[in-house]
């Protein structure tokens, strides 16, 4: 005999009881422990099982995928692009003074926290005039952005139009910090304002471009953006982050970025 539990309405463990009692077989449904986005999976330790619900993609091998190709990626570009690893820095030394590069620190994946690469856009001294130019933030939600930023300096104008300024990233990626294609990892003070739904965001590894870089970057408002990074989570496959990948591209040759 098979006794199948659906619908929330059985006392499960007393049906479990009887049905061991007499030698069923007991089938649950997975809708039986209701889940808005979590897809359930049965793993084992041990003797143990379990039923794992998990609202984040749980294919090992793909995953495995994602992470070849992401340093496959890093090193293409890495190799592409030495030229301008070498140029940039000096550009940025000789028109603005200070270091060619920027640190910043980040948070990853499950809330892990990391220092961010970038080559430096901004005058040296740009974190500390940032309370003053609160008032004129132009995105809504805890980030911020203003298109006419007067930190920038005429040299990280052009690099951030055409996101030259995220070269550095990739050696993110080869560490592991970040993916090619995911969620832009967030600001600590960002982060901490956070509604519990936007959150879910950070159960990915962050990425140098997502759907949200593609859909309109600067353009979109703070709420459009976590539903783009969260719709990335739920539709991700290899296919998509080639997608992005292929999308990214015109993107930044015609000078999307801000």
């Amino acid at each position: 005999a098979v006794v199948a539990a659906a619908g929330g309405k059985l006392d499960l463990p007393e049906v479990l009881r009887q049905c061991e009692e007499v030698g069923c077989v007991v089938h649950v449904l997975p809708d039986y422990f209701q889940a808005a986005l979590s897809r359930p999976s049965l793993d084992r330790f041990g003797e143990m099982a379990f039923l794992t619900f998990s609202a984040t993609p749980s294919a090992p091998l793909a995953l495995a995928v994602k992470r070849g190709m992401d340093l496959a990626g890093a090193l293409a570009l890495l190799l592409a692009a030495w030229p301008l690893f070498v140029a940039i820095p000096l550009l940025v030394r000789c028109t603005s003074g200070g270091p060619a590069l920027f640190r910043q620190e980040r948070i990853g994946r499950n809330g892990r926290r990391f220092r961010m690469y970038k080559f430096r856009t901004m005058v040296a001294e740009a974190e500390a005039l940032r309370d003053a130019l609160e008032p004129y933030n132009e995105m809504d939600g805890p980030a911020f952005k203003i298109e006419r930023d007067p930190r920038v300096t005429p040299v990280g104008r052009v690099l951030r139009r055409y996101s030259l300024d995220e070269l550095p990233q990739v050696w993110n990626v080869l560490k592991g910090d970040m993916s090619l294609v995911g969620p832009r990892p967030p600001l600590v003070q960002e982060m901490v304002h956070y509604e519990r739904w936007q959150r879910r965001r950070l159960s990915m590894r962050p990425g140098m471009t997502g759907l949200y870089q593609i859909r309109g970057r600067h353009r979109l408002g703070f709420a459009e953006w976590m539903r783009c990074d969260l719709e990335y989570i739920d539709r991700w496959s290899l296919l998509l982050d080639l997608k992005i990948l292929l999308r990214t591209a015109p993107e930044v040759l015609k000078g999307g970025g801000a």
